[in-house]
């Protein structure tokens, strides 16, 4: 199962959950250090997004504030507040599924990584598995909405 693969699951766990359905995973040299859906209704914290949950774990896992040599996978474009703390942690590259056109800060919204004060800027790969990612979402919102 690739990093995507299990980014897909954790969006899928989530959304069991009652969680709007995102996963992320973060890899280091073809090993999954991190994987999470978001926990923000669980944990009744804001920030509790896939992608930061992954940085805090990989973090833990490294003994480091940085991710240098670190790819995250994530199934909806991040937001600001995720694009910023990739930025931070230095996340080598960004891999992302579905665009979040009323959300995103990558390529949508605030576009954090073309900012001048953003000091460091991954890669960034967009439209890996975007339908399936995409569904996802869909489904989850149209059932809400019955």
């Amino acid at each position: 199962m690739g990093p995507m693969d299990l980014a897909l699951a954790e969006a899928k766990a989530a959304a069991k959950r009652g969680e709007v359905p995102v996963g992320a995973v973060l890899v280091k040299d073809g090993v999954v250090l991190a994987r999470a859906g978001n926990r923000t209704r669980e944990r009744n914290d804001p920030t509790a997004h896939a992608e930061i949950l992954v940085i805090r774990q990989g973090c833990e896992a490294l003994e480091d504030e940085r991710l240098t040599g670190c790819d995250l996978y994530v199934t909806l474009e991040p937001c600001t507040m995720c694009a910023a703390a990739i930025s931070f942690a230095r996340i080598r590259r960004l891999y992302y599924g579905a665009q979040d056109i009323k959300g995103g800060g990558v390529e949508n919204g605030a576009r954090f990584f073309a900012q001048p004060t953003c000091h460091h800027a991954p890669e960034v790969y967009s439209g890996f598995r975007e339908q399936e990612a995409e569904t996802i979402l869909k489904e989850f919102f149209r059932a809400k909405r019955l």
